[in-house]
């Protein structure tokens, strides 16, 4: 393959990126509505430690372990951040 086949590749595997990650904020806006409505708390470190913990034991490479947390990290960091937006009155929905 080319580099601009590859680079086609690339822009593909961006786009479901983007699909799986707002697929997966769908379902963060819906715990969020639970967690609102039975009070429970936004930032639950045991849930999220667990979180990470899959996503390393899931990594076959080749990225580090390491990179692997450090972008599951953040993909939580915005996932409370969706839900704090919900509970301060916000749908969860597009905001820049």
């Amino acid at each position: 393959m080319s580099i601009e086949d590859w680079r086609r590749k690339i822009d593909e595997i961006d786009r479901r990126l983007v699909e799986l990650l707002n697929e997966r904020s769908r379902c963060v806006v819906e715990i969020g509505r639970i967690k609102q409505s039975t009070g429970e708390a936004l930032y639950q470190p045991d849930r999220e430690h667990q979180v990470l913990d899959e996503a390393v034991r899931a990594n076959p490479g080749p990225l580090p372990d390491a990179a692997i947390r450090r972008l599951f990290e953040r993909i939580l960091d915005e996932a409370r951040s969706v839900e704090r937006t919900l509970m301060r009155g916000g749908d969860g929905g597009k905001k820049s």
